[in-house]
């Protein structure tokens, strides 16, 4: 869970050397832009538009850009534009100007064309950087073991205080709970990133996340990792864990191997194991809102389901377990619809999934497709399929917690996928209207960004990218070229931070420097912490109110670098106190993986 109650003593005071906080007017994609982008820089500053003349640079021997669209400005700036330079397409390193009426240059950025803009950095590779240091129980980053003991069952009736081994898996976000939610999730993105550019990912690591190639991609490495955990929380046939730990966590702060916390059978020993339960439920006073186990079972459908098609052939063993395990969680998510959501203890803050007929849609889609086309797998989805035509959150301005989780629908691409004529055209519609939702909501905006900026907003900005890209591969329709780029500029520092919202290294781009972990302030086999975190995706902008409504937020720096560029409405802060805009998350960095396969594949051709 995304939140964190510390007490002082256990916040360290030393500061991260924090990269340059740029708070330039001219806002670019630091890792570059693809040669047929629809190529725009954002300028966003004090000087009226007309004021102002913008030159790019490079190897072409041409200055001029596209055209300068002025539109209405992000507070607190008064002036903004969007800067196009599509046109532009000869690969290489470019220089953006921007010059006074004078001619004098006010402010300039380096920008990259390229199909190899992704590819050059292995940029996709980079998220499992950050998902090896996840992981519990056999953790590579620090090369020892924690959380050995997991974990005894708790709201289990007779079976209450019974030990189960559920070790393994991956540490949630930069605290030590385990969601089932989310790393099934999280493996479902990483097998469906693999499946879809299979020959793009490299392997350097073996089974247990060390150096070392095995014959195995890495990605499928990771994957096979929160398998045989999920595996795990599926103990038989009718019981499913939903979750590891609860909030009480948050009393200790330090390396993953030394967590003391006591759940009541000692400091550093077990942890509480959650099932998944189809009714409201809590250990103390506040208690979740579920009303069904679908949601959660059926993640474990969906996943056991890729799983087995993914590793059928290398091992069919593994692979038959899973097939055989999908079936089974499949009938149970079916026979109890609704959602079943995480639980709290001594806070007010789980996991508030709403919907889950978009996990029976997609679970059903993928057993139609391990079963190599079974009709009443087919029927069903199509039909859970229409229980929601549009994830909820697509073109609203607000939405609660993982409230309409997961972000993407994957289901409806699955679908409209794997079946014609006016069926295929429904859900490819469905597709279409969701993201004609976000666009329009942001069309107002110089950034032309329309995620609402809920708690994990970089969250739903991954999805909105996902959703279309793999709409235009469908269809070919490149009505939302633009928006979907200007998205995914945003995450790569077109934003009024001029911040890359992942964790790369300073060689590559500007991004968080005192991120919100562990990890930050320590020095973990003899490397900065900050370099294990590589890869990790920020939670990102949250809507003012929000952030000053949180518990125990606040910024240990005591100032804020960017602030000349806040307001009222967002903000974003590179502190390590601010859980809510900088902390790494893992089913966040996971669901990267797609967009970077997809984008480095372009440099590989």
């Amino acid at each position: 869970m995304k939140i964190k109650i510390l007490a002082a003593a256990i916040v360290a005071v030393a500061c991260a050397a924090v990269a340059s906080a740029q708070t330039s007017p001219l806002k670019v994609n630091q890792i570059g832009y693809l040669t047929d982008d629809i190529k725009v820089a954002v300028y966003s500053g004090d000087t009226p538009v007309s004021e102002l003349q913008f030159v790019l640079s490079g190897p072409d021997g041409a200055t001029g850009v596209d055209s300068v669209r002025t539109t209405a400005p992000w507070a607190p700036k008064k002036h903004a534009a969007r800067i196009y330079f599509t046109g532009r397409r000869q690969p290489g390193e470019y220089t953006m100007e921007m010059r006074g009426a004078d001619g004098r240059t006010l402010d300039s950025r380096k920008i990259y064309i390229g199909d190899d803009a992704y590819s050059r950095h292995s940029l996709h590779e980079m998220p499992l950087v950050y998902m090896r240091q996840q992981r519990c129980g056999f953790n590579p980053a620090h090369n020892a073991a924690c959380h050995t003991r997991d974990g005894r069952l708790v709201l289990s009736g007779d079976r209450d205080g019974e030990h189960i081994d559920v070790t393994g898996g991956w540490h949630d976000a930069s605290d030590y709970l385990q969601y089932l939610t989310t790393s099934a999730n999280a493996v479902y993105q990483m097998l469906f990133a693999y499946r879809q550019n299979p020959a793009i990912w490299g392997d350097s690591h073996d089974a247990s996340g060390m150096p070392g190639a095995n014959g195995v991609p890495d990605i499928l490495d990771e994957a096979r990792w929160g398998l045989e955990w999920m595996v795990k929380m599926n103990p038989s046939d009718t019981l499913f864990l939903n979750q590891i730990a609860d909030d009480r966590d948050h009393r200790y702060g330090g390396a993953p191997a030394g967590d003391n916390v006591d759940y009541g059978w000692g400091p550093g020993a077990d942890r509480p194991v959650f099932p998944c339960l189809g009714h409201p439920c809590g250990l103390r006073q506040y208690k979740n809102d579920s009303k069904g186990l679908a949601s959660s079972v059926a993640k474990f459908a969906s996943s056991f389901a890729l799983g087995a098609e993914i590793f059928g052939k290398s091992d069919p063993a593994f692979a038959d377990d899973l097939a055989a395990r999908s079936a089974n969680a499949y009938a149970v998510a079916k026979a109890n619809p609704g959602a079943c959501q995480t639980a709290c203890t001594v806070s007010p803050y789980y996991y508030e999934e709403d919907n889950w007929t978009d996990d029976m849609e997609l679970a059903a889609m993928a057993r139609h497709r391990l079963l190599g086309g079974d009709s009443a797998m087919m029927a069903d989805a199509v039909a859970y399929g229409r229980m929601e035509p549009v994830t909820p959150w697509m073109g609203a301005d607000s939405a609660d917690h993982y409230q309409w989780y997961p972000f993407v629908n994957l289901g409806h691409y699955e679908l409209a996928a794997q079946t014609d004529g006016r069926r295929r055209d429904e859900f490819v519609r469905n597709m279409r209207s969701g993201l004609r939702r976000v666009a329009e909501r942001g069309s107002d905006n110089a950034f032309l960004n329309g995620i609402p900026f809920i708690w994990c907003s970089n969250n739903l900005a991954v999805a909105f990218v996902t959703q279309a890209m793999l709409y235009r591969q469908l269809t070919g329709d490149r009505q939302f070229a633009e928006a979907e780029t200007a998205v995914r500029d945003w995450l790569f520092g077109t934003n009024p931070w001029n911040q890359v919202m992942m964790i790369v290294p300073d060689s590559v781009a500007a991004s968080p420097a005192d991120p919100h972990s562990a990890m930050t302030d320590l020095t973990v086999q003899g490397r900065p912490g900050r370099e294990w975190l590589t890869g990790g995706l920020v939670d990102g902008p949250i809507y003012t109110s929000k952030f000053k409504s949180l518990w125990g937020v606040h910024l240990r720096r005591g100032s804020d670098p960017y602030a000349d560029v806040q307001n009222d409405t967002v903000v974003y802060h590179d502190d390590y106190s601010d859980y809510s805009t900088n902390e790494p998350t893992m089913d966040g960095t996971a669901s990267l993986t797609f967009m970077l396969g997809t984008l480095s594949a372009a440099g590989a051709r």
